[in-house]
């Protein structure tokens, strides 16, 4: 069969180096033999998952790619469908490894959807535009952002390396990004979680003030034991620093 083309309105970037595959793959731990990956294309990471007898499960969206894989990899489970619609308790009632070449144009729905699941991800391997996977991983400084503060609550996450735009097809504008992200020991936050998603926001949708102008339609209480991070910008603050700044507001 030909090849599968690429589709604009997809955010089709297929990988064409076996190697940079063969690295991303081999960047998967033995935490759980489940993976999942998400728009596998015309299989180039797929390959080296099936080789490495991971139980592997493929989500693609595009019918000329599912209709590739199955005919290509016949003992390999496709699912035919938008990852960010799935139930994924429904449809893996287990815990599973995430890995894939994200489509740039969903990568960060994708990352939001393994936060919401993180008890059921413990580890995420993807390959993103560069600046979302430096973004994710950034630990103090401009380009830090709602995504980095919730992801790195509950993820060690390590940049791993960068991919040039001439090993796909067709080739993106820009460079990419490598990540991994590993479930940390943290159960749960000891505030209440969806007040600390609040403050988060309002810290970074309005980055340019400090926290004390940011925080503004909030009520602060017992001010003095966070005056030093009132001065401060959001992407100054640890996840510590937020869980702190929660703990102080109404």
């Amino acid at each position: 069969m030909k090849n599968v083309r690429a589709k604009k309105h997809l955010g089709q970037h297929f990988l064409n180096d076996e190697q940079i595959a063969f690295d991303i793959t081999d960047l998967l731990s033995d935490t759980t033999k489940n993976v999942v990956e998400i728009g596998p294309g015309m299989g180039v990471l797929t390959q080296f998952l099936v080789k490495n007898n991971f139980k592997t499960e493929v989500v693609e969206i595009d019918t000329e790619s599912v209709f590739y894989l199955r005919l290509n990899y016949p003992e390999l489970e496709v699912h035919d469908g938008d990852f960010l619609e799935l139930n994924l308790k429904e449809k893996y009632p287990y815990n599973f490894s995430l890995i894939g070449n994200f489509p740039y144009n969903i990568s960060s729905q994708i990352l939001f959807k393994a936060f919401e699941n993180r008890d059921q991800i413990p580890e995420v391997v993807g390959m993103f535009q560069k600046e979302v996977a430096e973004r994710v991983a950034c630990k103090k400084g401009k380009k830090r952002g709602i995504l980095s503060v919730f992801l790195q609550a509950f993820y060690d996450i390590e940049y791993c390396f960068t991919v040039n735009e001439d090993v796909f097809t067709p080739p993106p504008k820009v460079k990419s990004g490598v990540i991994k992200l590993v479930r940390n020991s943290r159960k749960e936050l000891p505030v209440d979680e969806q007040k600390f998603k609040r403050v988060v926001k309002a810290g970074f949708n309005q980055r340019r003030k400090t926290l004390r102008n940011a925080l503004k339609p909030f009520t602060l209480i017992n001010e003095s034991e966070i005056a030093g991070l009132l001065p401060l910008r959001a992407e100054q603050l640890s996840v510590d620093d937020f869980i702190k700044l929660t703990n102080h507001v109404g």
